[in-house]
């Protein structure tokens, strides 16, 4: 049951945040908007360690396990928040639901799963297919558009590949470990990229901003990668991945609504 919940939040936070990294980049910047979101969930993580009295373990495939989560928490988390200037919120998602067939390539190859049956390729094609669909409308912007659809595009694959790598190191480590371990490697890229690209605080943050910021740091982040580690340590990179094809219907509702 707690598997089935955690699924079902992650799916509703999946549709909510690329609304939301849109609004948090408008008046500061795609920068500064998520190395404050990656800051607050930092600070986030280590209180909770702290309360909780955990400590952080070092051998070596606790590292490496960190190092393959900030993979997916600074690359592929950089190349969405950049993508995002590009394309409507709601075709962030879209275009992530390529997600689940990136995964099971990797897996087939990596882990040797059989997660390239026919009927697996079947469903993979028939969402692909849906999408495609939904997608249609992205085709008259032009090179704008491409250059959005390669950054999620790269962002789903640097998410699959970490995804595929945490499940063969297996280190059995909570999901607040790994998730701690990996913002305390990709905290300092991010502050360092910022420092180099922009170096600017915004004087000016509109409300929605600042809102947006402060949901993506204390929601998306601290509770959002929380469970989404957990679901690794339960179930198969593939059907975590799936996730990114329940996502998009909502998230194009919020993103026309709101």
């Amino acid at each position: 049951m707690r598997v089935i919940l955690a699924y079902i939040f992650v799916v509703a936070l999946w549709s909510t945040t690329p609304l939301a990294i849109q609004w948090s980049s408008q008046d500061a910047g795609f920068l500064f908007g998520i190395t404050s979101r990656m800051l607050i969930g930092t600070l986030c993580f280590m209180l909770i360690l702290l309360f909780t009295r955990t400590r952080l373990v070092w051998h070596k495939t606790a590292c490496l396990t960190y190092v393959s989560v900030a993979i997916q928490i600074y690359g592929a988390m950089m190349a969405v928040y950049w993508a995002s200037q590009f394309i409507p919120s709601g075709w962030v998602s879209v275009v992530a639901g390529i997600a689940p067939l990136l995964t099971a390539c990797i897996t087939a190859l990596w882990l040797r799963e059989r997660s390239l049956t026919p009927g697996k390729l079947c469903s993979y094609g028939l969402g692909l297919s849906g999408m495609s669909l939904m997608f249609a409308s992205a085709l008259p912007l032009g090179t704008q558009a491409v250059l959005g659809i390669a950054g999620v595009i790269l962002s789903s694959l640097l998410q699959s590949l970490s995804a595929v790598w945490i499940k063969v190191l297996n280190a059995k480590l909570s999901a607040q470990i790994q998730v701690t371990g990996g913002l305390l490697l990709a905290l300092p890229c991010y502050l360092l990229t910022w420092y180099l690209l922009d170096g600017t605080v915004p004087t000016k943050l509109t409300l929605k901003g600042l809102w947006s910021i402060a949901y993506l740091g204390f929601i998306a982040t601290t509770a959002g990668f929380t469970l989404y580690y957990f679901l690794l340590t339960k179930l198969s990179a593939t059907q975590v991945a799936f996730i990114s094809l329940l996502a998009p219907v909502l998230a194009l509702i919020v993103g026309h609504l709101f």
